[in-house]
């Protein structure tokens, strides 16, 4: 297992369960941003469980490697629609949010691949 993994898979857990966290409390920033880019309030619980999955899966991870390159790929495919989302609405100011998270959750499946 490689260190590179640990560090980056645990930034990467602990920045999607603080944005998980801010989905269940839905800061009025927040729900300011999913209206722009066409998400029902509603559906801010779904994706906190799939972002806490993520980061649980990441962490996890460091031990069993199958899961950690799952959540890891989960998490690319979930930013990744993220992004098409803003794409979509014309919403080019807030692509950068989810293209770090994206970088992340990349970064950490490249790493888990390398040191499976």
């Amino acid at each position: 297992m490689s260190s590179a993994y640990v560090a980056v898979g645990a930034l990467t857990a602990a920045a999607n369960g603080f944005a998980a966290a801010m989905d269940f409390l839905r800061p009025a920033w927040l729900n300011e941003k999913m209206t722009r880019v066409r998400v029902r309030r509603w559906m801010l619980g779904p994706l906190a469980v799939l972002k806490t999955a993520g980061a649980v899966g990441l962490l996890i991870g460091i031990g069993v490697p199958a899961l950690g390159v799952a959540a890891a790929g989960g998490l690319v495919l979930f930013f990744m629609s993220a992004i098409a989302a803003h794409i979509r609405v014309r919403d080019y100011a807030s692509i950068p949010t989810p293209g770090a998270f994206l970088l992340l959750a990349a970064a950490a499946l490249v790493l888990r691949l390398a040191s499976s």
